[in-house]
């Protein structure tokens, strides 16, 4: 005997897609924001203080929120007790904690993390290593420093992947590349010694910048281009150059997106596919 009840059996299947879709587009996603931090370093003795704020191109980003994790807690800004206090778009941060990672949020939206090291040395030889917290660009020139909690630069044994580059008052890093990555830190002929931090290295986004507006009067011959050149009987098709190629970005937009559906097709493709097994099995199960 059929069932009386055949919908009973589409109820599954329609919550099992429902719940994949609502999954894939509500998964957080990096955005352009970033995380400024004030001063750029990337340790800090205990109790001090930090500006954090979120930055769209140099400019305050509106609706973004800083947030930071401790332990298994997520925490906005000024929103408990102990994480800091509201400065117009500013986020001042006492450091007292370790373990503590700061980003932005906006509805899902993230911005990369930074994680800060607290010194908890509260003797005369405690030092901290000047280095930067947030990536530094290809191509450009890092300084690094070992300083007291007094404010004081001293001259201090400057330790790169573990390997020691000279006792000096800072070391300068020059036309920065990715092989500098790595763990860094410093010591002094007093005893103290520096936690290890990592230098992160990103390239510099890719800017194309349009063709600047032509201000001669002279007339010179058009160009031909891949929408110009149209070969004739005397000219062969091989002296028309060939099309430009899409901008990089361009390309990884319609490449994520292509990767992006295929796989959401299959998913979906799945289900169904197992939902009509699991049908067929249940029809089977009132005939008998």
């Amino acid at each position: 005997m059929f069932s009386r009840h055949p919908n009973t059996m589409k109820t599954p299947c329609v919550s099992l897609l429902l719940g994949v879709c609502v999954l894939l587009l509500s998964a957080p996603t990096v955005s352009a924001v970033s995380l400024s931090v004030g001063p750029n370093l990337q340790q800090f003795f205990r109790g001090s203080l930090v500006d954090l704020s979120c930055v769209d191109d140099g400019q305050t980003a509106d609706g973004w929120t800083v947030k930071r994790t401790r332990g298994n807690l997520t925490e906005d800004c000024g929103a408990v007790p102990g994480f800091g206090g509201l400065l117009g778009s500013y986020c001042v941060v006492d450091l007292s904690a370790p373990n503590e990672t700061f980003w932005c949020d906006s509805s899902g939206q993230q911005s990369d993390r930074v994680s800060f090291i607290v010194q908890s040395d509260t003797t005369d030889k405690g030092v901290i290593l000047e280095i930067p917290a947030l990536p530094v660009r290809t191509g450009s020139d890092v300084i690094l420093r070992c300083r007291q909690r007094n404010g004081a630069t001293v001259e201090a044994y400057f330790f790169i992947k573990g390997s020691s580059v000279g006792h000096k008052p800072e070391h300068i890093i020059t036309n920065i590349t990715q092989a500098d990555e790595g763990l860094y830190w410093c010591s002094t002929n007093q005893g103290g010694t520096s936690p290890q931090s990592s230098l992160r290295v990103r390239d510099p986004p890719t800017i194309i910048h349009p063709p600047p507006p032509s201000t001669s009067t002279n007339f010179a011959p058009p160009v031909k281009t891949a929408l110009t050149c149209r070969p004739s009987p005397p000219l062969p098709a091989s002296n028309c150059p060939p099309p430009p190629p899409p901008p990089p970005s361009l390309l990884v937009s319609v490449l994520s997106g292509l990767v992006s559906g295929v796989l959401l097709v299959l998913v979906l493709g799945l289900i169904l596919f197992l939902c009509s097994k699991l049908k067929g099995m249940k029809a089977l199960t009132h005939l008998t």
